[in-house]
């Protein structure tokens, strides 16, 4: 007697998640990026887009470190910032309007690379000396800690979603690069009459928020899926 193995394949049994994105630059992002994309050079891939947008990311977090003997590499952070966005974004527009999509290749390396580049940036500014380590690790642990629960409710309820309100990953962005540029002239904030860290201000702020979120998303998550699967 034989018995057979069945081996699933993942090619055709992978569903795409419903991208959902209503953050406030959304609309004309995707109008920009859709354009830049259908002129893009044929030599440019999604997989160069999406290494830009890594070494990107990576110098970012140098340049917040040498900052901390420079204030000028500071400008570098900025302009990092703003290549992460380019590659980060392109890539998947890329690949959509030359119809070479590869969703679970392409949800896999983006997401692993926006962990790493996510410890990379963190760490630099860990080591910039413009915000305290506690900071920034907790901005990077609330990070992570959204970032996974955004995976697993792509995977359980295929929805990805891309923003939460009108903030998505492009507005976060611009509150870096105004932040950073804002360091050049003053890196304290000062309220209630005491000068404190703007980083360590703006940071706590943020890692509150992203906890907060977590929390939210997780119980409005579980409940959905709770009923979605009752247990009768």
């Amino acid at each position: 007697m034989s018995t057979q193995t069945v081996v699933p394949n993942n090619k055709t049994s992978f569903a795409t998640a419903q991208r959902v994105n209503q953050s406030l630059t959304a609309a004309l992002e995707k109008r920009a990026l859709t354009w830049m994309a259908e002129r893009a050079p044929r030599w440019l891939t999604s997989d160069q887009l999406t290494a830009l947008g890594f070494a990107a990311q990576i110098g970012a977090g140098a340049g917040y470190a040498l900052s901390r003997y420079d204030h000028r590499f500071l400008l570098l952070v900025a302009v990092c910032i703003t290549l992460n966005w380019f590659g980060d974004s392109m890539d998947g527009t890329l690949a959509r309007v030359r119809h070479q999509q590869r969703p679970r290749y392409g949800f896999y390396v983006d997401h692993i690379v926006d962990i790493l580049g996510a410890v990379a940036l963190m760490c630099g500014l860990g080591l910039s000396g413009f915000a305290h380590w506690w900071v920034t690790i907790a901005m990077l642990v609330a990070f992570l800690l959204l970032a996974g629960e955004s995976y697993l409710a792509t995977y359980t309820l295929s929805r990805f979603e891309l923003s939460q309100g009108l903030f998505g990953p492009t507005e976060l962005r611009i509150l870096l690069i105004a932040g950073t540029l804002a360091l050049l002239r003053d890196p304290h904030a000062h309220i209630f009459g005491h000068n404190v860290l703007l980083f360590d201000l703006g940071g706590a702020i943020a890692a509150a928020c992203m906890f907060a979120l977590v929390i939210v998303l997780s119980m409005r998550h579980t409940a959905q899926l709770y009923r979605e699967e009752p247990l009768g």
